[in-house]
């Protein structure tokens, strides 16, 4: 039996899937972060994740030692400094190594043309055309970029409320969100403690969801936040467009990450995305990792990974 591996590895958590040769899926495991593989110990974090991933993968599946004809991974920060680590840990005939937004597209439209967009902890655009050309927007990390994303809501909301202790910004619940969240006594020691590494950036992204709730509860500058970072991203889903699609053209634009979640901001981005002529705004069909396994698919051959129903 032919077995392909697809592995999405982000941030926050490391997925992989099995499948066989049919396109049936196996088995599915999770694990830690692995976007960090420079130093020796995000190299042993890097590969303790995606080993782990696998075998829980693998004994969901059944399947002991696996060798698998295609494997592809989508990683985090670039395939840069960890595909020789990836080859190391895992056997396969065919090795595809690649980035996380990617597979990310691959899943949402079912390996077909679009765009997606993902604003978790960071923010990024990709998109590929019926030629197989790519384009990107954004993606360059939280201090050039990340616009839109979970840290940078939260990055605004900080600015929203030492604007307003220094009395030129607008006043806002936000202050007495943040510090509760953070457990810090005033503005100025959260401050301080943002640039520690006791906040990473992950931690500090965990908070966003506040900054939705105090929309939705008529605070008036999170709504504003919310309302640019719809804008930002919309903005980088356009970028992705001019470069790789005719005006007017059909383009199917996906959305993915837990800043989605805000209802407001996903109905503003729609709203914005669906101005352009022929552009259509839709949830993911299918995973990211679950598009690195119809990637896996396609290097091995097979053109099509169809998702069944797993067997008992």
């Amino acid at each position: 039996m032919g077995l392909y591996l697809g592995i999405d590895g982000g941030q926050s958590s490391t997925a992989a899937v099995i499948g066989d040769e049919t396109g049936r899926v196996l088995g599915e495991g999770r694990a830690g972060p692995c976007n960090h593989a420079g130093a020796e110990e995000g190299r042993r974090k890097f590969l303790a994740a995606i080993q782990e991933s696998v075998q829980r993968a693998a004994a969901a599946a059944g399947v002991v030692d696996p060798v698998f004809d295609a494997a592809c991974l989508g990683l985090s920060g670039g395939p840069e400094d960890k595909e020789k680590l990836a080859r190391e840990t895992i056997r396969a005939k065919h090795y595809v190594v690649t980035h996380d937004a990617d597979i990310a597209l691959s899943g949402a439209t079912a390996g077909t043309p679009g765009i997606i967009v993902i604003a978790g902890t960071g923010s990024i655009a990709f998109g590929r055309n019926a030629s197989g050309k790519t384009a990107r927007a954004g993606g360059w990390g939280y201090i050039f970029g990340d616009e839109g994303s979970a840290f940078d809501l939260v990055r605004q909301g900080m600015r929203a409320i030492l604007r307003n202790e220094e009395g030129w910004g607008k006043p806002t619940s936000l202050r007495r969100t943040l510090l509760d969240a953070s457990g810090a006594r005033d503005a100025d020691q959260l401050l301080h403690w943002l640039y520690t590494d006791e906040f990473p950036r992950d931690r500090v992204a965990g908070w966003a969801k506040r900054i939705d709730a105090a929309a939705r509860s008529g605070d008036a500058v999170a709504g504003e936040i919310l309302a640019a970072a719809a804008q930002a991203l919309a903005t980088l889903a356009a970028a992705v467009r001019g470069q790789l699609f005719l005006p007017g053209e059909a383009v199917d634009v996906r959305y993915s990450g837990g800043v989605f979640a805000s209802e407001p901001l996903l109905a503003r981005f729609r709203m914005l995305v669906e101005l352009e002529e022929g552009s259509r705004v839709s949830a993911p069909e299918r995973s990211a990792a679950e598009g690195a396994l119809l990637e896996a698919y396609r290097a091995g051959g097979t053109l099509q990974a169809r998702r069944k129903p797993r067997a008992n």
